[in-house]
């Protein structure tokens, strides 16, 4: 065990569950990944989601991206 193990805190994914206009935490944690990109996303930082899919996005251009493959 490496003495810095202890100074770097390990960043946990968070699981949420996605409504409207908020989302409800499910497991705490720092960070989801994004539907799209697999990018991380702090929690705090978090601002584009699909509701019926339940799936976080990191951008707007992302979510938009992602809407305009499903209509085809």
């Amino acid at each position: 065990m490496n003495f810095l193990d202890q100074a770097i805190p390990e960043r946990r994914e968070a699981k949420l569950r996605y409504l409207d206009a908020d989302f409800q935490v499910l497991r705490e944690g720092e960070f989801v990944r994004c539907g799209a990109t697999g990018d991380p996303i702090s929690v705090d930082n978090l601002r584009y989601w699909n509701v019926d899919r339940q799936v976080p996005y990191r951008s707007a251009d992302v979510a938009f991206r992602e809407l305009l493959k499903s209509r085809g």
